[in-house]
């Protein structure tokens, strides 16, 4: 299937298991009624108060990568702190973005992406992925992931190469599963790069 054919994987489930054996149905949860608070409401949580709490939790950092649209122009990218592992059979990652993210419909419409797990000593290479509008890819030695074709960034710790698997909805994020395809780490013990507390260990 080609990476047109992959486009849609932004809005539903594909086609992934075609040859595992066939198992029993599993009956869904049913799904929790969600609204937006009312603007005469209190949310429960307060923004501010979330981000304070959620930060004592240390993340990884990762650079999520897709190959150009119809293979010219430039490739796409961003920062990513809310990557990790979800299934061993089948092999599958997940990682968040935001509904307001300019990059996404990119790599939703590529139908791949890599993720390159970033190194202690990346953390301005982390920064040129975080902010929009620039070229993203001046400057940054990559090469192409061999199965998606997606920019493998060059001095990162791993790189896994996936296709979109499902797109789930979360809030004002997307939940992005992906299907690894192909997989690689460093041979080297450098210390991977750490987001805690709005800043970089």
């Amino acid at each position: 299937m080609g990476h047109a054919g992959m486009a849609a994987a932004a809005v539903r489930y594909l086609r992934s298991v075609e040859t595992a054996p066939a198992r029993g149905p599993v009956e869904a949860l049913p799904r929790p009624e969600l609204r937006c608070v009312g603007e005469d409401e209190r949310a429960p949580v307060g923004q501010a108060e979330f981000r304070r709490v959620l930060g004592n939790f240390a993340t990884g950092v990762a650079v999520v990568t897709a190959p150009p649209e119809g293979g010219t122009g430039s490739p796409a990218g961003f920062a990513c702190q809310s990557f990790s592992s979800l299934s061993l059979d089948p092999p599958l990652v997940a990682f968040m973005v935001g509904r307001t993210s300019t990059t996404w419909p990119r790599i939703a419409r590529a139908g791949v992406f890599c993720v390159n797990v970033l190194s202690a000593g990346q953390g301005e290479l982390c920064r040129g992925f975080a902010v929009s509008g620039a070229d993203k890819f001046a400057g940054v030695a990559y090469d192409a992931a061999p199965a998606s074709g997606s920019p493998r960034l060059a001095g990162t710790l791993a790189w896994i190469d996936c296709t979109i698997h499902a797109v789930h909805t979360g809030g004002d994020h997307l939940i992005v599963v992906g299907r690894v395809a192909a997989l690689g780490a460093s041979d080297g013990d450098e210390a991977p790069l750490l987001f805690h507390k709005g800043r970089f260990l």
